[in-house]
C-alpha cells in the first residue's frame, strides 16, 4: 500500500510503500510522547528503499536521549525527522534496521485500514492523566513481538478465517 504523509504546514512530504499500515501499536513513552505532542505515539512500518521525501530543506533529524532509572543517559539509535517550520515529527529512521522507515501515523494523509485490535507498549512510562485507550495487550516495556510479525500474525489469523 503506498501511504502519503505530509507536516502541518505543508512544506514536507513524503510517500512509502507499506506491507504493514495498520497503526495498532501505541506507545506510551516519554520520547514518543513529547514528539508526537500527545498521550501516545504511533508509528507505522514502510520500506525505507521506496520513501521519497519532498521539502527537504525543511527537514532535520533529532536523536533523542534515553534515560532510566540506574542507566547512564544514551542517544537513541534512532533518527526522528521533522519539519523545521512547524515542527512536525514525520518518520523514524533507524540503522539497526536499515530496510524500515516509522512514520508517525498521525502525518499520514493516506486513508489508513483499522486494526481488529491495539497493542499498548511502555504502560509504566504513561503520566497518570492518560487513560489506556480501548482493549488489547498491554506491556509495561517494549514487547518481544516486533511489528513485522504482529502483521505476519494477524495475516494468518485472516488467513483461516
Amino acid at each position: 500500500m503506498r501511504l502519503d504523509g505530509s507536516c502541518h504546514c505543508g512544506k514536507v512530504g513524503f510517500r512509502v510503500e507499506s506491507d504493514t499500515p495498520y497503526p495498532f501499536m501505541f506507545c506510551y513513552c516519554s520520547i514518543c510522547r513529547k514528539t508526537a505532542g500527545g498521550p501516545y505515539g504511533c508509528n507505522i512500518m514502510g520500506k525505507r528503499d521506496t520513501l521519497r521525501v519532498t521539502g527537504k530543506r525543511w527537514l532535520r533529524a533529532f536523536h533523542a536521549i534515553v534515560r532510566g532509572p540506574g542507566r547512564r543517559p544514551y542517544r537513541s539509535g534512532g533518527t526522528r525527522s521533522f519539519c523545521t517550520r512547524c515542527g512536525t515529527q514525520l518518520f523514524v529512521l533507524d540503522q539497526r534496521w536499515p530496510e524500515g522507515v516509522w512514520p508517525n501515523a498521525a502525518v499520514i494523509d493516506t486513508k489508513l485500514p483499522t486494526p481488529r485490535s491495539r497493542v499498548h507498549i511502555m504502560t509504566r512510562f504513561k503520566p497518570a492523566w492518560v487513560p489506556i485507550a480501548g482493549r488489547g495487550p498491554r506491556y509495561r516495556g517494549y514487547p518481544k513481538l516486533s511489528i513485522a510479525e504482529w502483521h505476519e500474525r494477524h495475516r494468518s489469523r485472516r488467513g483461516r478465517r
